[in-house]
């Protein structure tokens, strides 16, 4: 994708949604629509995005066995905001439209290969029913494997599964089974009570009737006016349009299906059902946040204080912050949105893109994929110069790493401004004027060729390889990554994520690589990245030219494997105009901004001075 599409990439798939101003916010009540089957027809797609991008709908059930998928992959490609859940197929219920298993399953086709329509016995269809034949579990398994990693494979932002149907809910052998699967491919799942328990969450339908589209707007108002504060609730329906595609759509029982499902599309983009949302002070969230948020708890009375005056204190300095957030012992404290943040729009990241990418190579390091001790030049045979420098052919990963590679200055720009430039060609052509692992040199196309060397050994995209080993397990979606001119993610920059997002990477080096119980990265590689490699200076500073001394200065405390030492025995990653995430061991404590401010070592001073000691 070209970097000149991010802003409508950004801006065009997200809703924003009204957020009142308080530090916490557990008072509110929580709302999930969800919204399904996208993929069975073009009428749904459409709807579905018209629902997400002009109305309430969060997160979405996606169909990989149905005719109009495809289609569906496209649309959530360029709405990365909206949340994705498998749902997972074993019928096919209306007449005059059917899908097919992925796999070769029998005992779950008719006699033309189709689902058969019903999970449950119907007298319209009598003997149709899956349960009323001998279904076997292994041919479910085989197909729920195969619609899980046809969806993860075209959508890797992909949070949950969900049963179309109550395609796992109708025995429990075969619910077992999804939460096996769930957990193996680190999908949360819901639909059962059980999940229902687990997330503390209740299903709301209409309250009243719901034959015409009128009715259901009356009904939804009213099921939204008796939502209680503090309660987390879901609502599923399924929005399509009335047209010529929808009205062929029946089943014997269900032949309003077009007049209905244009109905759900009304409630959920009808200015009455926002405004009733805003009055009632409803937060919409996706399932991803029911599932996967950090807890949160309240602050103490001193931290709220200290909260207030930071704030002040941000003002008076005009500091242009856009979002604050404070955990600690694994729980939000605080969190503030303020200027141009928003708790559920991924922000411009810059170097903070360089840890996750880092934490890439550890990934691959920890696979067996390569080691730091590896040659950069052996990588890229076909892109090295004529003449190889001594220093270039000593260049290793861990030079890379630790912004030790042997330049005298940074390249980056340079080779940014070469029109048509093969970036990894230019890299490898600059002077090497040092030794690698004796001259500290801040350098974003270093980490471009960490990116690369990821995409050469894996044959993905950094967002590719770490979505299952980093972002699924945490519960991080809608990344985005801007792209260098050859199609490599840019590494040292680019990346947009949300506040809790980088708040969920903080815990996850606090933990020492463990989520969930489950040790995702080796606790060596996270002492390793965050342990001081290399004296370091702030970027574009010469060590002859420095006049700070370290007391003064979280630049001046050395340097990991693409994160900074800093004080207060902190480590941190941070990205140009105030982007942080701050890891605090002694605290038990993580605090990240996002922000648009120059002097990033006044807005470290002000976090230090008023937020650190109240932890």
């Amino acid at each position: 994708m070209k970097i000149d599409n991010v802003n409508k990439l950004i801006y065009v798939c997200m809703i924003c949604v009204s957020t009142i101003p308080a530090f916490a916010q557990h008072e509110q009540s929580s709302l999930v629509i969800r919204i399904d089957d996208m993929g069975a027809f073009h009428s749904v797609n459409t709807a579905c995005m018209e629902t997400y991008k002009n109305g309430i709908a969060q997160s979405v059930e996606v169909m990989p066995v149905a005719a109009w998928f495809p289609e569906a992959v496209k649309m959530l490609k360029e709405n990365p905001g909206l949340d994705v859940g498998v749902h997972l197929v074993v019928t096919s219920e209306w007449e005059n439209a059917k899908w097919r298993p992925l796999t070769h399953c029998p005992s779950l086709t008719d006699e033309n290969g189709y689902f058969r329509p019903m999970l449950f016995p119907n007298p319209n269809y009598p003997g149709q029913a899956i349960i009323e034949n001998k279904w076997n579990l292994e041919e479910i398994e085989k197909e729920f494997r195969a619609q899980i990693e046809t969806t993860l494979k075209n959508l890797p932002q992909t949070s949950h599964i969900s049963g179309h149907m109550f395609s796992y809910g109708f025995d429990d052998k075969v619910y077992e089974m999804a939460l096996r699967l769930a957990d193996e491919y680190n999908l949360s799942v819901v639909d059962r009570d059980e999940q229902m328990k687990k997330y503390n969450y209740t299903y709301i339908n209409y309250d009243g009737p719901k034959k015409t589209s009128a009715e259901k707007e009356n009904s939804f108002i009213n099921a939204i006016n008796k939502l209680e504060p503090g309660k987390q609730y879901m609502f599923v329906d399924h929005p399509a349009f009335n047209n010529d595609e929808m009205k062929t759509v029946f089943h014997i029982g269900y032949e309003d299906v077009a007049v209905d499902r244009q109905g759900v599309t009304d409630i959920l983009t009808s200015p009455r059902v926002k405004q009733a949302i805003q009055e009632k002070g409803v937060k919409l969230i996706s399932i991803n946040a029911l599932t996967k948020s950090l807890p949160r708890t309240e602050m103490s009375g001193k931290l709220s204080k200290a909260m207030d005056k930071y704030l002040k204190a941000v003002e008076k300095s005009q500091q242009d912050l856009h979002s604050i957030m404070i955990v600690q012992h694994g729980n939000v404290l605080a969190e503030k949105w303020l200027g141009e943040g928003v708790e559920n729009k991924p922000h411009i990241l810059n170097s903070v893109s360089k840890t996750f990418t880092a934490t890439a190579i550890g990934f691959a390091v920890a696979e067996g994929k390569l080691k730091v001790t590896d040659k950069v030049i052996s990588f890229f045979p076909d892109k090295l110069p004529a003449e190889i420098s001594p220093n270039l052919k000593k260049m290793e990963i861990r030079h890379l790493l630790t912004m030790s590679c042997g330049h005298d200055t940074d390249p980056t720009g340079q080779i940014q401004r070469q029109k048509d430039a093969d970036w990894v060609q230019a890299f490898l052509a600059t002077p090497v004027e040092h030794e690698p692992g004796s001259y500290f040199v801040y350098n974003s196309v270093g980490t471009y060729m960490l990116s690369a060397i990821i995409q050469k050994v894996t044959g993905q995209k950094v967002i590719d390889y770490l979505s299952p080993r980093l972002f699924r397990p945490l519960g991080i979606t809608g990344a985005y990554w801007q792209e260098s001119p050859q199609g490599i993610n840019c590494g040292g920059w680019g990346l947009f994520l949300k506040t809790e997002d980088l708040a969920k990477m903080g815990q996850f080096f606090l933990q020492k690589g463990e989520w969930n119980g489950k040790q995702l990265l080796p606790v060596s590689w996270i002492d390793e990245a965050t342990t001081s490699k290399i004296a370091s200076y702030p970027s574009g500073t010469r060590p002859e030219n420095l006049k700070m001394k370290p007391k003064d200065s979280d630049w001046l405390q050395g340097y990991g494997y693409q994160m900074w030492r800093c004080r207060h025995n902190g480590v941190r990653a941070d990205g140009a105009d105030g982007q942080y995430i701050i890891i605090l061991p002694e605290k038990d404590a993580v605090i990240v901004a996002t922000a648009h401010i120059g002097d990033m070592q006044a807005e470290l001073n002000l976090i230090w001075k008023h937020l650190l000691p109240c932890l």
